[in-house]
């Protein structure tokens, strides 16, 4: 493999500092009806990796599904993570684009070898992400999203 399996976005995730307030700013402007707004990277299982240490990072995230591509707001809670690193050095804004793949190793491995390597890592029930610095490449954070089934 040579480059990423498909080139569907589906989703763009951005960094908020107050989940609640501002899922329902988008939610008045949009006219569509507020998420709930959930907690993430909480679960036993999320064993996230941060920077190639572990962390207990976790966030508050509300997810709009706004046809072929998701909005996911997150606001970092937590231990460190690229969430609440991008909010302290940069602010709010758009953190990552996401892309769902197959062949989870695969894609990581093409996309290190492309300079991309994880900044941090972790699982949920049904699936497992990686967020990579593409900064250099491409100005922004790449997700690979793998879910199970």
């Amino acid at each position: 493999m040579d480059n990423l399996e498909n080139n569907i976005i589906v989703q763009i995730g951005i960094i908020v500092k107050d989940a609640e307030k501002t899922a329902a700013r988008y939610a008045e402007i949009f006219g569509f009806p507020k998420p709930e707004v959930v907690l993430i990277a909480n679960e036993p299982i999320a064993n996230t990796i941060y920077r190639g240490r572990p962390s207990d990072a976790s966030g508050k995230a509300a997810f709009f599904d706004m046809g072929a591509v998701q909005m996911e707001l997150i606001e970092p809670i937590g231990g460190p993570s690229t969430w609440e690193e991008f909010l302290r050095t940069r602010g709010e804004g758009i953190h990552h684009i996401a892309f769902k793949v197959q062949d989870f190793e695969t894609t990581n491995d093409l996309l290190a070898g492309k300079g991309m390597a994880v900044i941090q890592s972790g699982a949920w029930t049904g699936g497992r992400y990686a967020y990579l610095d593409s900064a250099a490449q491409l100005g922004t954070i790449l997700e690979i999203l793998n879910f199970e089934g």
